[in-house]
């Protein structure tokens, strides 16, 4: 049997750079440390140009997790340029937007997910945003007033923090730090 291929229905190659912003060295981030946009929703074709990234900048990626909710297959395992690296998933701990990523060092980055299907200029305000120094909003925050579903001008931005994160009243500043710590350390997975 002889396969033809049909040059208007196979795919083009594969960019393999990772279109990753992340907050600048030296700066203390907010609840995201950046932003990751992947070009679908496969996670063995989008991790391993994200890990290449990530490697050569923050130390070896050694395992990832996602919420299932944005990923149709979570493999225990996806292979990347000389290592593998861990995936696991969780469904109420991590923003459904987000992927965290962890190294070797042990050091951990929580990325907002910008959705594949994203138009350039959102994805580009949304990566910018969640990258900034002086993000204070959650992956879902930034999405929601990216698409509509709130605006900045009649919310603010504490109206997007998960419950968990918002500032306790009269706390001061002092307070809504460690809120936030408490918050942070609680969503951390121990190491198994």
């Amino acid at each position: 049997m002889t396969t033809m291929l049909d040059r208007a229905t196979t795919p083009a190659a594969r960019d393999s750079t990772a279109r990753l912003s992340l907050t600048p060295s030296g700066v203390r981030p907010g609840p995201l440390d950046g932003a990751w946009w992947p070009r679908s929703r496969d996670l063995l074709l989008e991790l391993p140009a994200l890990a290449a990234d990530i490697d050569e900048r923050w130390g070896r990626v050694t395992r990832i997790t996602v919420n299932p909710a944005q990923w149709p297959v979570i493999p225990p395992r996806i292979p990347v340029t000389g290592h593998t690296v861990h995936a696991g998933w969780f469904t109420t701990e991590q923003d459904e937007h987000t992927i965290a990523v962890f190294s070797y060092a042990p050091r951990r980055l929580n990325l907002l997910v910008v959705p594949p299907e994203t138009d350039a200029v959102s994805a580009a305000r949304l990566m910018a945003e969640a990258a900034g120094p002086a993000n204070t909003t959650a992956a879902s925050g930034l999405l929601a007033v990216e698409t509509g579903g709130g605006t900045q001008g009649s919310r603010s931005r504490s109206d997007f923090l998960p419950s968990a994160v918002a500032p306790s009243e009269g706390a001061g500043e002092a307070g809504s730090r460690a809120d936030v710590a408490r918050s942070r350390a609680a969503s951390w997975p121990v190491p198994a």
